[in-house]
């Protein structure tokens, strides 16, 4: 199966397509990468270079590939960072392009904005475009919570108020969403827990939620350093790689998703590495460990 990756992308280190591209490779799936830029390292360090591709030179890229005939053969397009509306616009009407030559294709955003600790990073016309057209068009989304509050215009702040603005967006009638993922969701450990100060019992969560199921999905919250990042274009391209693995089964996408990449994340930290050690725990992205997983379906 083929998965056209449109995306940022660094030459060390692993964010957007850098960190995208090879799980799905080592999980079988023939990648299409498209960078949008094309950065040293991410902006974490101190220093970097590179440059941000016009938005010409993006969607001609695009083009080019659909001369060549296969996007019938492209079962998802897969989005992420976008530095303007205009590139933005350029991947809608591919998503629309490759829907055209095959139904059945799946398109996932990740609506990249910002975050509880940075608060909007990307540019300001952005999350107008994401809330108005992206999610109109997208199959599946893959935000955080600050990212899902900007999205549904709510209060998001813990699994409560994401399962109610995950279930809203769904059921907006203007928008073709099959599925909403929400990322990095705190979760409290429990009385006895917090008694004994045990940081340990601290988990962090992961919410997918389809117009008929809501499961949530935890592991033990890891702590890193500050130059780690990627981890949410790493859980959307392997959630998306077990939602067309498993026929639809968001559940088990879900399971599979967070597993991998909390193997990736111990091997990681075992390291103590700056960057996510993607190559060394291939093995976790192929065969995960799911041990380490709680697993519970959700009501409202």
């Amino acid at each position: 199966m083929s998965i056209l990756s449109i995306q940022s992308h660094v030459c060390y280190g692993h964010v957007g397509n850098a960190a995208a591209v090879f799980p799905l490779q080592r999980l079988g799936f023939d990648v299409w990468p498209v960078h949008c830029l094309q950065f040293s390292n991410h902006l974490g360090y101190s220093d970097w270079s590179g440059e941000v591709f016009a938005t010409e030179q993006v969607a001609e890229v695009l083009k080019g590939i659909e001369r060549r005939g296969v996007f019938p053969k492209c079962q998802a397009v897969l989005s992420g960072y976008l530095g303007t509306a205009a590139l933005g616009s350029a991947v809608l009407e591919t998503a629309a392009a490759v829907r055209q030559a095959n139904p059945n294709a799946l398109f996932l955003c990740d609506p990249v904005m910002g975050d509880e600790d940075t608060g909007v990073y990307v540019h300001p016309e952005i999350p107008d475009f994401m809330r108005l057209e992206a999610v109109k068009s997208a199959d599946i989304i893959t935000p955080n919570l600050f990212e899902l509050g900007i999205l549904a215009d709510r209060d998001v702040r813990d699994q409560n108020t994401a399962l109610a603005a995950a279930r809203q967006l769904l059921n907006d009638t203007r928008t073709n969403l099959k599925v909403v993922m929400v990322t990095s969701i705190p979760i409290n450990p429990s009385q006895n827990a917090q008694k004994a100060q045990n940081t340990q019992a601290e988990r962090i969560g992961i919410l997918v939620v389809t117009r008929q199921t809501a499961h949530l999905a935890t592991t033990p919250k890891l702590d890193f350093g500050p130059l780690v990042k990627g981890t949410g274009d790493v859980i959307a391209a392997l959630f998306l790689a077990g939602y067309l693995r498993n026929r639809g089964d968001a559940g088990q996408a879900l399971q599979s998703a967070m597993a991998s990449l909390y193997g990736v994340l111990v091997e990681t930290q075992r390291r103590e590495a700056e960057e996510l050690c993607l190559i060394a725990a291939q093995e976790k992205i192929s065969t995960p460990d799911l041990n380490d997983l709680t697993f519970m379906a959700l009501t409202d």
